[in-house]
């Protein structure tokens, strides 16, 4: 009895670092990290927006499994299960990469890790809720979105820049990404041990289920989605949560790839090992700085007051990246530093771009969560971020099409535009005591 109430009242220090960083993981790996590498395997700018667009689909629809896993065995118990599952699925795709065939196989297995990233999202937001108090949530919402941020670091950064080096180390480009996906799934081993281990077990965390007029239990999904449609003003919350990151949509499947394009193509030819410390590194930094203000300053002055200039702080930094398009070769600029080079001006619009974004996204997952209420809130949580992802999904799948046709001076123009229906919705949306 001792033992069980110790683990119940486990330090979140413990677990929620590792946890967030587990749940970044693979997003980053899918939705940008698989972008450099399909890049440098040759894949052309409008395959990388739609396929990189169409894989993460799971984590659009996980609100239709989610009502499902909130009805069998415990948050805890999921969490363990995903993250060993993602171990193996790394070493698989490690694997595949030196077979025939391996676009085909990575594109296959990186589905797969979307679809066991979306559930591991459901299990991991929904521990959350169960394994934390009302102020400890407050306290740990900066927290665990900045070390989410710090998988950018390890997934966009150390592991891209290993690719990297690899690859020109070998002769072979796909030696440098087996051996980034083998580090993967060994870092996510470290995670299902470690979690085993650690995670507490609350009192909440079971499994919810309605039963029927003869005692039957059934999966609550009508009542769970019923009661999230809802809300007051639920119109204008789904239109919100489908058009505040719109611009980025468009902006973060051809960024990378806009770096890495020669000039004759439009781009700032630069090598894929200094965009992982220049986006991946350098960038995730500021992007993690901007997430623990914007935490800082929302639990100060409150997210109604915040969260307009906090979605200007996101989306305006892309009018640099229109800049950049339009004035190349003074953007090329570089200088040697050891032997490196370093790029300042390009530098400087990533920093702001990652800076704004931090506080901007803080401000969006804070009302997310303040929308999830109720019993059925794990569901209501993965049902707003099912509407987020769909939000971005459609302007990912268009934007390399676009790129082809128009180029990346008028693909970033449109980010920029794409940027006004999500901001402008804001004046709109209803604020309760909990969120003024």
């Amino acid at each position: 009895m001792e033992q069980t109430q110790k683990s119940r009242k486990q330090n979140p220090w413990k677990f929620i670092p590792t946890q967030y960083v587990a749940e970044g993981l693979p997003y980053i790996l899918v939705n940008s990290t698989a972008v450099v590498m399909f890049k440098q395997l040759g894949m052309s700018n409008s395959d990388i927006g739609m396929i990189t667009s169409l894989i993460t689909i799971p984590w659009m629809i996980k609100m239709f499994w989610s009502p499902w896993i909130d009805s069998v065995s415990t948050k805890r118990n999921w969490v363990v299960k995903m993250q060993l599952l993602l171990t193996a699925c790394f070493a698989i795709l490690a694997f595949t990469l030196q077979l025939p065939g391996y676009i085909t196989s990575s594109i296959i297995i990186l589905s797969l890790v979307a679809f066991l990233s979306a559930t591991h999202d459901i299990v991991t937001d929904g521990f959350y809720l169960h394994a934390l108090d009302t102020k400890q949530q407050a306290f740990f919402s900066g927290i665990r979105s900045t070390f989410w941020r710090l998988a950018l670091i390890l997934g966009g950064g150390l592991l891209v820049t290993m690719a990297d080096v690899i690859g020109d180390w070998t002769g072979d480009i796909n030696n440098g990404w087996s051996a980034a996906f083998a580090v993967s799934g060994f870092v996510f081993l470290v995670f299902w041990m470690w979690h085993k281990r650690i995670l507490p077990h609350p009192e909440t965390d079971v499994p919810v289920k309605n039963s029927d007029t003869n005692g039957k239990d059934s999966v609550p999904f009508l009542e769970a989605v019923t009661s999230y449609f809802k809300q007051p003003k639920i119109t204008l919350i789904i239109l919100f949560i489908l058009f505040y990151r719109l611009g980025e949509g468009m902006l973060v499947k051809m960024a990378q790839p806009f770096l890495m394009d020669p000039a004759a193509a439009g781009g700032m030819n630069i090598r894929v090992k200094e965009i992982g410390i220049m986006y991946g590194t350098i960038g995730a930094v500021a992007l993690v700085v901007g997430g623990i203000l914007g935490g800082v300053l929302i639990k100060k002055y409150g997210l109604k007051k915040l969260i307009f200039p906090m979605a200007l702080a996101m989306n305006l930094p892309n009018i640099l990246y229109v800049l950049l398009a339009a004035f190349p070769t003074e953007a090329a600029f570089v200088i040697e530093i050891a032997g490196n080079n370093f790029h300042p001006y390009i530098q400087s619009v990533i920093l702001l771009e990652q800076f704004g974004y931090g506080l901007g996204f803080t401000a969006f997952m804070v009302y997310l969560l303040y929308v999830s209420k109720g019993k059925y809130r794990t569901s209501h949580y993965a049902i707003s971020t099912g509407i987020m992802a769909f939000g971005m999904m459609l302007p990912g799948i268009v934007s390399g099409f676009l790129q082809e046709i128009v180029g990346y001076y008028w693909l970033f123009v449109f980010t920029v535009l794409c940027a006004v229906p999500g901001i402008a919705i804001i004046f709109f949306l209803p604020y309760d005591e909990e969120t003024s």
